[in-house]
This record gives structure tokens, C-alpha cells and sequence, in this order.
């Protein structure tokens, strides 16, 4: 799996500070570092529509059918996704779940299912079958390629879902990846957020929120 933060607005916090300035009408409190104060208030009341104000895109690389099927229900979103329709997947690649691959005996069976399925659609397109046919027989384990843009507040809810211990693991650690990345670049909006690297989770500190 690849996460690469491919854009985010620029001084995001800042703009956001801007943005939520307007309802207060509070700009001469403007200063050099007055954005973290602000922002980390806006969170703490609940504040959240300002920081639809911020947006940032991810491409994720080397994940599942099944972990962008969850993604894309995201609604407040915007996605783009590697079309089997257009790109062969004569030579897919695929992701293994850790529990298969911890069982030789689950193992063995999965690899050899994947093996049927590739030279199944290789045969398939030797017989002229397009792609977009073809590609009924491809399982959700098959890598593909998705860039996700939204704004900070549904990476907020993205997160509140997708980082506990208790989502689907390949999800959470592609939510866990953009929340990393996405503390450094706007740390405030995203601080109520405690990373526990031991168990590969995260959880959202619970607020006074209105």
C-alpha cells in the first residue's frame, strides 16, 4: 500500500482561520501564529463547517477492490479510480489478508483461486472478450489505484470511522496513513485525534462539542 498526499489547500489552517473570522467579524485578531488557537477552538465547539474551507487529495496505491468499495460510500467525496474497463489485468497483482497468509493451508488455497482467475481472463482475451467483460471474473483482492479528494471536515468523519481498532483492517491502515500525513499539515484541525501505533488504530478524544 501507497498513500501520497498529492495537494492540499495552501496555508490550510490559515484560510480556514480566515473563513471562520467572517462570522465574528474578528480580523484585526489576525497574527503571525493566531491560526492554531483559532482553528483548535472551532473543533473543540464543534465548529466543523469551517473546515470544509480546506481540501486535500490522496492517491492510494497497491490496496483492494474491497477497501475502495468501502471508500467510495463516503459520499462527500470525490473519487477516481483506476478503470478495469480500460486497463488490463492480464498480470494483476493482489492483496492477501493476514489471516490467509498467516495459514499455510488458507494460503495455498487463496494463491491458487488467483492463479485460476488470471488464466481464466487471460483466456478470456484470447478469445476476443473485451475488457470490460472480461473483467467480471476479477475478485475484490485485486490491486487497484483511487485518488481521493474532500474536504478537512469529512476527512474528519473518514477517520472517526476508519481508524478504530474495529474497521476493516486494510481500510484502517489506508485512513490511518492520511491522518498521519495529515496531522503535519494541518495539525489543529486533526489534534483531538490520539494515534496508538501499537495497536494500529486510532481513536478522536471526545469534546464539549455543541
Amino acid at each position: 500500500m501507497k498513500v501520497t498526499l498529492i495537494h492540499i489547500t495552501e496555508n490550510a489552517e490559515r484560510i480556514i482561520e480566515e473563513a471562520g473570522r467572517t462570522a465574528y467579524k474578528s480580523f484585526s485578531k489576525i497574527t503571525a501564529d493566531s491560526s492554531a488557537k483559532f482553528v483548535k477552538m472551532l473543533v473543540k465547539l464543534g465548529h466543523h463547517s469551517v473546515l470544509e474551507h480546506a481540501v486535500a487529495s490522496f492517491r492510494i496505491q497497491g490496496v483492494s477492490r474491497a477497501l475502495t468499495h468501502q471508500l467510495v460510500r463516503h459520499r462527500l467525496a470525490s473519487f477516481t479510480q483506476k478503470s478495469q474497463r480500460y486497463v488490463s489485468e492480464k498480470n494483476f497483482e493482489y492483496v492477501i489478508p493476514p489471516k490467509i497468509k498467516a495459514n499455510p493451508e488458507a494460503l495455498k488455497i487463496f494463491e491458487e483461486t488467483m492463479e485460476k482467475v488470471r488464466k481464466g481472463y487471460e483466456e478470456l482475451a484470447s478469445l476476443d472478450i473485451p475488457k470490460e467483460d472480461a473483467r467480471f471474473i476479477i475478485p475484490n483482492a485485486v490491486f487497484t489505484e483511487i485518488v481521493i479528494t474532500a474536504n478537512l471536515r469529512e476527512f474528519r468523519h473518514i477517520f472517526e470511522l476508519r481508524c478504530k481498532g474495529d474497521a476493516q483492517w486494510e481500510i484502517r491502515e489506508a485512513a490511518l496513513e492520511m491522518l498521519k500525513i495529515l496531522k503535519k499539515h494541518a495539525p489543529n484541525v486533526f489534534a483531538d485525534f490520539i494515534i496508538d501505533e501499537q495497536k494500529k488504530n486510532a481513536e478522536r478524544l471526545k469534546t464539549n462539542e455543541k
